[in-house]
């Protein structure tokens, strides 16, 4: 079957690059010829109106036509029509030399599943990328990627990169906008795909009008895809933080005022434990979730802490902070009705209400919590 014998598909995500399509087909075929390298070339055009369709096609290029707008929805489509043993996809303006792929390949063939070019160590031509993108956008947002996946990945947004179609296939991609070059990146990373780089230069691209790439929107929805996709920093983090300056502060004040600090500060440090305790459980909710849909792999840390809390273990631990809360509460009314119900000293009595009801806000968010993840148990099993 021709199907066997092709090592690589090169695909091209392609919206109106009349100007400059031509030219990336022509390296291609050059880099396929002279390398013997039985392939293919696949163009994934989103809707182009200026003929690059046409172009491709009579160059001998496989056109695939996609609907749905998108950076992402073109390539998901673009690889999933390849029929290669590997994939390179690049973008078709001309900025990435496609007549130089051998080192994706060499990578590729040394069983690497995932092939990165990284602009920074092969050298960015003057104009090919904008002072903003190149010593804000990328390395932070590479910079935040590798912190947040421990990814390998020094050049998270290279638009030259190649991989193992099997192995890509495995991480169900769904993001349909630019930050599809993100979502590649940190699943190979969660689901502990061999990945490396290989220097790539950046030219200046061939195109006469502005990019589709628009900076702050598109920089926006990488960092968006990257917080959903690490519950651990987006909600776990930041919940102990505050868990623990609200703890810090509570027990600080509550033997009695200290400085210029009194209740009010007490009162904002429980909300600080029940917001970050809040925090703390959407982690978790959302973690399950994400297991559950096929958006994360198991973690099996997850799994080893559930093996000894269940739906029982919650309910008993939320229904001692509810006694708890109920017998402080019951407690600061027998000290106003020893007061005959009348003006009291808000100083003291604060000191007893402010830790019930953060105990019964907490008692009754564990049982409630456990509950809910009982039934995202039920959905998993």
């Amino acid at each position: 079957m021709i199907e066997d014998k092709i090592e690589l598909s090169i695909v091209m995500p392609c919206l109106n690059e009349a100007e400059t399509i031509g030219v990336c087909l022509k390296k291609a075929q050059l880099y396929l010829r002279n390398n013997n390298i039985y392939g293919e070339i696949i163009v994934a055009d989103n809707g182009s109106t200026d003929g690059s369709q046409a172009i491709a096609s009579l160059m001998g290029a496989k056109v695939v036509h996609i609907k749905e707008k998108g950076y992402g929805s073109a390539l998901r489509v673009g690889i999933a029509a390849a029929r290669g043993k590997y994939v390179i996809m690049g973008d078709a303006d001309d900025s990435y030399d496609f007549s130089n792929l051998s080192p994706f390949i060499e990578k590729l063939r040394e069983g690497c599943d995932l092939v990165m070019g990284n602009r920074f160590k092969g050298g960015i031509e003057l104009g090919a990328m904008p002072a903003l993108h190149r010593y804000l956008g990328n390395p932070v947002l590479t910079g935040i990627g590798r912190l947040l996946f421990k990814s390998p990945c020094e050049d998270f947004h290279c638009g030259l990169r190649g991989f193992s179609k099997s192995a890509i296939a495995k991480l169900d991609l769904r993001t349909k906008g630019m930050e599809f070059a993100s979502e590649m990146v940190v699943k190979a990373t969660l689901y502990k795909l061999k990945i490396s780089e290989v220097p790539t230069t950046l030219s200046a691209d061939g195109r006469s009008r502005p990019p589709h790439l628009r900076s702050w929107r598109d920089g926006w929805r990488h960092l968006r895809f990257m917080l959903l996709y690490s519950p651990r920093w987006l909600f776990f983090y930041p919940g102990i933080l505050l868990i623990l300056i609200g703890l810090g502060i509570g027990l600080w004040l509550l033997p009695g005022s200290q400085l210029i600090f009194d209740i009010h500060t007490l009162l904002y440090a429980a909300t600080s434990v029940i917001i970050g305790f809040q925090a703390i459980t959407f982690a978790v909710i959302a973690k399950i979730f994400a297991i559950s849909e096929g958006l994360l792999p198991e973690d099996q840390k997850l799994n080893y802490v559930f093996s000894y809390i269940n739906l029982e273990v919650g309910l008993i631990v939320g229904t001692i902070l509810l006694v708890i809360g109920l017998a402080g509460s019951v407690y600061a009314l027998g000290v106003w009705g020893m007061h005959l119900f009348g003006p009291l000293d808000t100083s003291k009595t604060m000191r007893i209400v402010i830790p019930s009801a953060t105990s019964l806000a907490l008692g009754f968010q564990i049982i409630l919590s456990s509950f809910f993840l009982s039934i995202l148990g039920l959905k998993r099993s």
